[in-house]
C-alpha cells in the first residue's frame, strides 16, 4: 500500500519535469499564470484507459475553450505514448513517468496501490491546486466532472481579479484602467 500522498487541495503544487511527446521535457513551471490539467492514467491501450483518452478526444474542442493546458500522464515510455497518439488520433500531449515519481506525488491514494488508480488535477494560475479527484482504475473521471473542475478553478480566479478591480475602484472612485 501506498503512503497517504501529501498533496492537497488548496496547496500549492510542485514543480516537475517529464519527458513529452512533443520533443522537449515538459515542466509545470513554464505553464505559471495559466490553468493546468493533469490526467493520470496507469497504461496505454488497455480498455478502459483508451476510452478515457478517446473521450478526451471527442470532447476536445469542449476542453480548448477551458483556456487550460491539459496533459495526460502514465508510466509508458515516450515511443508508446506516441504510438497510443497515433493509433487513436489523441489531440493532447502525453508526459512519461516512467518511475512514477510524479504520480506518486500527485496520484497516489491511500488505500490503494499505486497501478490500480487514476487521477485528474486541476491546477490553477497561481499554482494552486484546485481539484484532485483519484480513482480505482475500473473507472474514469467523466468529462463533465473534469470540465467543471477546470471552470471551477478559472470562476476562482475571476472573482479574485473581480474583487482587486472593485477595490481599485472604490479606492480610486473611477473605473481602473484594463
Amino acid at each position: 500500500m501506498n503512503v497517504s500522498n501529501s498533496l492537497k487541495v488548496g496547496f500549492q503544487a510542485p514543480d516537475f519535469t517529464l519527458p513529452s511527446t512533443n520533443d522537449h521535457e515538459w515542466s509545470l513551471s513554464k505553464y505559471s499564470g495559466q490553468t493546468v490539467v493533469l490526467l493520470f492514467y496507469p497504461k496505454n491501450e488497455t480498455l478502459m484507459c483508451t476510452k478515457q483518452m478517446c473521450s478526451v478526444r471527442d470532447n476536445w474542442n469542449k476542453y480548448l475553450a477551458t483556456k487550460a493546458v491539459i496533459v495526460g500522464i502514465s508510466p509508458g515510455t515516450i515511443e508508446q505514448h506516441r504510438s497510443f497518439i497515433n493509433n487513436h488520433r489523441l489531440p493532447l500531449t502525453l508526459l512519461s513517468d516512467v518511475n512514477r515519481t510524479v504520480t506518486k506525488t500527485y496520484g497516489s491514494h491511500r488505500w490503494f496501490p499505486i497501478w490500480t488508480t487514476r487521477a485528474v488535477v486541476v491546477i490553477d494560475s497561481k499554482g494552486f491546486v484546485r481539484y484532485q479527484r483519484i480513482i480505482v482504475r475500473a473507472f474514469r473521471p467523466t468529462d463533465y466532472s473534469v470540465l467543471s473542475a477546470i471552470y471551477a478553478a478559472r470562476a476562482d480566479e475571476t472573482i479574485e481579479r473581480y474583487n482587486q478591480l472593485s477595490k481599485t475602484f472604490w479606492t480610486r472612485k473611477s473605473a481602473p484602467d484594463l
